[in-house]
């Protein structure tokens, strides 16, 4: 079956994803669009969507694709970088929502398994992890749990701290309330850019329903300072530092000044001006939390933590440079 694109108007509003696909796909079968869903080829608004449940919002944009997408990220894909008994420092992959939506928290644990978060999976790897230096804890014990006091979006990868307890959680909390923290991202924007700092200040609606600057110093300040690291042919790789950590901070301060980060389904340039055109073929968000210190909440020692450049990202600039990637040279040196 050839792509197809369908637009969630109003009769589809609220129904479930399987019963809004009974309409557009007139003639098939409960069991097959059980099993387009399955077999991950449904995109709801650019994101996969697994559960046959999922309520449908208005103008929402579903894509049925013509190949299975690529498997959504599981425990292996994470990786603890630093554990002790306040505190874990993981890497979190790109494709993973960190925290579960509130109306999402009711559901069985059958419908959760198909897109795992991040806080839902860290207490397991956690667990198992413990239980390999012979400490017998379960799930529920109180040295697996972990308290989220920052959050990555979803398509963003790369390096979260987790508290394990309440007053690590507190002290942690006041470092990112008093912006205390390192973080450094890299990124891969449309066009050249220069090194500058964006500062401005940010509101829930721009306008059109979606977060951006203010014209006046109305909303949350944000300051993003960015170095270009290498000239691509039309794109920059760059690295961000964050003076301050508002939601969707980077990316609204690239795509406000015309060059929105390669991939992104949302800011597409200044507001009220014609969308920047993304033709890189980036594969998912291209944007990275490469680099993260703090002071350890309780021992008060410095501690910062590095994160290469993910498979999928060093894959995307080598693209980009025009060279080919480890995975097809590996293909030509076999060829021969």
């Amino acid at each position: 079956m050839p792509e197809q694109l369908f637009r969630v108007e109003d009769p589809q509003t609220g129904q479930t994803i399987a019963a809004a696909l009974r309409q557009w796909l007139p003639g098939r079968s409960w069991s097959d669009l059980k099993k387009l869903l399955q077999s991950r080829r449904v995109m709801v608004s650019g994101n996969l969507c697994l559960d046959e449940g999922r309520r449908l919002k208005h103008a929402e944009v579903i894509k049925i694709l013509d190949a299975s997408a690529v498997a959504p990220p599981q425990a292996e894909d994470i990786k603890l970088q630093f554990v002790d008994s306040h505190l874990l420092v993981c890497e979190k992959p790109a494709g993973m929502t960190t925290l579960r939506h509130p109306e999402e928290r009711h559901w069985p644990s059958r419908r959760k398994q198909l897109q795992p978060t991040l806080d839902e999976l860290l207490p397991r790897i956690l667990a198992k992890r413990l239980r390999k230096g012979a400490q017998q804890v379960s799930d529920k014990s109180p040295h697996a749990r972990v308290r989220a006091v920052h959050r990555l979006d979803r398509d963003t990868s790369g390096l979260m701290v987790f508290a394990r307890t309440i007053p690590a959680e507190r002290e942690l909390g006041l470092q990112f309330r008093a912006h205390a923290l390192d973080r450094v991202y890299k990124t891969v924007v449309i066009g050249e850019i220069e090194a500058q700092t964006f500062e401005s200040h940010l509101v829930e609606d721009r306008g059109d329903g979606r977060r951006g600057s203010g014209l006046e110093k109305v909303g949350k300040r944000a300051v993003t300072h960015v170095t270009p690291l290498e000239r691509l042919d039309g794109y920059t790789l760059c690295e961000c530092r964050l003076e301050t950590g508002r939601t969707h901070q980077i990316r609204i301060h690239l795509s406000e000044a015309g060059h929105p980060v390669c991939g992104d389904k949302v800011y597409h340039g200044p507001y009220g001006t014609p969308p920047v055109i993304d033709r890189s073929g980036a594969p998912r968000l291209a944007l990275h939390a490469a680099e993260l210190a703090f002071k350890h909440p309780i021992t008060g020692e410095n501690l910062q933590f590095y994160m290469e450049l993910p498979a999928d990202m060093q894959q995307f600039l080598q693209k980009l440079r025009g060279l080919p990637s480890a995975e097809s040279r590996a293909k030509s040196s076999r060829r021969r």
